[in-house]
């Protein structure tokens, strides 16, 4: 496993008492919400096989979820929805989903670790102390917690909720990424309330 503790222990170290790991998930399709977590977890804690999101199965992204949410000492998720995304840019939504996250967490951060090097933009920023970190997931297990609980948590939304209201777009199979199949959906039947217009521009000039 090559995520660990180290860089909690730091800031333990540093004398904060409650660090979390933040990520987002679904920063990159064509629809749907972006999604965040905030992770605590104890001290030293170990969690078997977990991973950046990214490198893990479907299935084992799903069997972490249960484990990280019985290990953690808090943990948050919350979301932008794509109607705000086209309003204030993908940037921004990230970075207010990712602070609503952290003002979700039942234990107060005192500081946060974000994964990768963007903390604010134009109009919401991270504002809890916090350090970033440029492959966080691979490396901080707080921020590869929050990846899983952030990135299953939209996968469950998209498959679950969005896939039956729009069945037509065939969301749970592409998640809403820009696959060819998408692009033959939106070709077909345009796009939906859920789509985020200003990721369609391309499309768009096509048509």
């Amino acid at each position: 496993m090559s995520v660990d503790y180290t860089c909690e222990r730091k800031a333990l170290a540093e004398g904060y008492a409650h660090i979390c790991g933040v990520d987002e998930a679904g920063a990159g399709p064509l629809m749907g919400p972006v999604y965040a977590a905030a992770v605590i977890l104890p001290d030293g804690c170990m969690i078997d096989g977990l991973d950046d999101s990214k490198k893990l199965t479907e299935k084992k992204r799903e069997a972490l979820f249960d484990v990280i949410r019985e290990k953690a000492i808090a943990y948050s998720i919350a979301s932008v929805d794509a109607k705000e995304i086209d309003e204030i840019d993908i940037l921004n939504a990230r970075m207010k989903a990712m602070q609503l996250a952290i003002d979700g967490l039942s234990v107060p951060a005192d500081f946060a670790l974000i994964d990768g090097n963007r903390d604010h933009g134009t109009k919401y920023a991270v504002t809890t102390p916090h350090l970033t970190l440029i492959g966080g997931d691979g490396r901080s297990i707080s921020i590869a917690a929050a990846s899983v609980l952030a990135k299953v948590s939209r996968d469950r939304y998209v498959s679950e909720v969005l896939d039956r209201e729009y069945p037509q777009y065939q969301f749970a199979k592409h998640k809403g990424y820009g696959t060819k199949l998408h692009y033959a959906m939106l070709d077909a039947y345009g796009p939906c309330a859920v789509h985020r217009m200003t990721f369609l521009k391309k499309w768009e000039a096509r048509r």
